[in-house]
C-alpha cells in the first residue's frame, strides 16, 4: 500500500475513477437521452483530473511549480464551472 502513494499510482487510479465516470455517464446519456452531456462535464473533469495530477506530482516529489500549475488549472476550471452555474 506504501508503494501506491510513494509512486504516485494513488493519484492515477483517482484519473482512472475520473475516465471510467466519463464514460459511463457518456453512456447513459447517449443510451437512456438523459444526464450531462460531456460538454456538462468538462469543467468538473478538467478540475478532478488537474487535482490528482498535483497530487501526483506532490507525491512524487515534484518542485513546487509541478505541484502549484496543475493546482493553478483546477483553480481555472473550477471557476469556469462556478461561471457556466452561475448563469443558468
Amino acid at each position: 500500500m506504501q508503494a501506491l502513494f510513494d509512486t504516485g499510482r494513488a493519484a492515477d487510479l483517482v484519473l482512472l475513477a475520473l475516465a471510467l465516470e466519463a464514460v459511463g455517464l457518456w453512456a447513459l446519456r447517449r443510451w437512456l437521452g438523459q444526464g450531462p452531456g460531456l460538454a456538462a462535464m468538462l469543467p468538473f473533469l478538467l478540475a478532478g483530473a488537474a487535482f490528482a495530477l498535483a497530487l501526483r506530482a506532490a507525491l512524487t516529489g515534484a518542485g513546487w511549480a509541478l505541484v502549484a500549475l496543475p493546482l493553478l488549472a483546477a483553480f481555472a476550471a473550477h471557476m469556469w464551472d462556478i461561471t457556466r452555474r452561475w448563469r443558468r
